[in-house]
């Protein structure tokens, strides 16, 4: 009886062993048939390709319009964004003394005349009380020597102290008017002062763009950092470092595509001022200066930019490299002609620089043009020929 049992129970785990095995290979078997039910991309032209919807090559493509501007007389060139100088003030200590209020913060637009911080300055203190001082003493003078003028030389005064008492009203003044001059030299853009406390004010409408004052900061003129920076960021530079091979070509007037990568595929226009007149002697470049105009606020100073001088007699359609396939001496991109289906075209470079290049015929502005998987596309192209 044992023997039966155990007969049986081999048996019936054989049975569910092929039916285990069975279970696994169809389901291994239809993964190759779900594959094969995708159709092959064919062949659409002599150098065209469609593929079907559904096809998984058409997730490795990607296809943006290529847009057309100048020719640029080289590759992009490193730049960087600047103040404007036209519109920029930097504000340093008029006198000596501490900060007693600041009421102005960076990122604030301030008005011209604007009061940015209140400085207690001890000097302008002393300064104001020796003018006190010095047209306290003139007055005095000025009634003494009126006296003695009144009373007659000869008569009721010597001529000597007549003389003696002019001699004092002038000095007196000159002592006045040399206070003054202290005045004027401690603030010389007649700043508000109320005691010794003066108003450091704005020259100009703008943004605060630096500030380096602190409260109760100790402050003296001849600071190599000025407490303030106020501009007009609506308007900045755009220094480009030349290499001096240009030198003979790029002239004051000439347009300039400033590019970002804070903003991927947007080009900012600016044009140039100024050309350098000297060359540095460590990186054998030439600063050109340009003038771009900022309304919407989108550059900051100190961006590192891209700049592209721009040849106004020269169109061309602009690619990156990734979409140029390149076969011998001859460059082709890929074009979608529509959803799912590629034509290859034989293309002319007119300058080829490290991230996009300029195709002078073969492209037209607005297509369709293959930027990732072009090489995907041309090797799907030779297997299809072949089928």
């Amino acid at each position: 009886m044992k023997i039966k049992l155990s007969w049986a129970l081999g048996v019936l785990a054989v049975v569910v062993a092929v039916l285990v095995a069975a279970a696994f290979f169809r389901g291994s078997d239809r993964p190759a048939v779900a594959a094969s039910a995708v159709p092959a991309p064919q062949q659409a032209g002599p150098a065209a390709i469609a593929f079907p919807p559904g096809s998984p090559q058409l997730s490795m493509l990607r296809s943006e319009p290529a847009s057309a501007m100048a020719v640029p007389l080289a590759d992009a060139l490193a730049a960087r964004v600047a103040y404007d100088e036209d519109v920029t003030t930097r504000l340093f200590p008029p006198v000596a003394g501490r900060i007693v209020s600041l009421p102005a913060k960076a990122g604030d637009r301030v008005s011209s005349g604007q009061v940015l911080a209140v400085i207690d300055a001890a000097d302008f203190g002393t300064a104001r009380a020796d003018l006190d001082k010095a047209k306290a003493d003139e007055e005095r003078k000025r009634l003494a020597y009126e006296r003695a003028r009144d009373l007659g030389p000869g008569e009721g005064i010597a001529v000597k102290d007549l003389e003696s008492a002019r001699a004092d009203l002038d000095a007196a003044r000159a002592e006045t008017a040399r206070a003054q001059q202290r005045i004027r030299n401690l603030n010389p853009r007649g700043l508000p002062v109320q005691g010794q406390q003066v108003a450091l004010t704005s020259p100009m409408a703008g943004v605060i763009a630096e500030r380096n004052a602190t409260p109760a900061l100790e402050v003296a003129p001849g600071a190599s950092t000025p407490l303030f920076v106020v501009t007009d960021l609506r308007h900045l530079w755009v220094l480009i470092d030349m290499p001096e091979r240009l030198l003979g070509t790029v002239k004051a007037g000439a347009r300039v595509a400033v590019e970002s990568d804070a903003y991927p595929g947007e080009q900012f226009l600016a044009r140039i001022t100024q050309v350098g007149q000297v060359v540095d002697p460590n990186s054998r470049r030439i600063v050109a200066k340009a003038r771009i105009e900022n309304s919407d606020g989108k550059l900051l100073p100190e961006m590192f930019v891209r700049a592209l001088v721009l040849q106004d007699s020269r169109q061309a359609v602009r690619v990156p490299n990734t979409a140029i396939v390149n076969r011998g001496v001859f460059s082709y991109v890929f074009v979608e002609t529509q959803p799912g289906h590629f034509e290859r075209r034989k293309v002319e470079l007119g300058l080829r620089g490290a991230d996009s290049s300029f195709v002078t015929s073969g492209l037209a502005a607005n297509e369709k043009v293959v930027t990732t998987g072009g090489i995907l596309l041309d090797a799907e192209m030779a297997t299809a020929q072949k089928r």
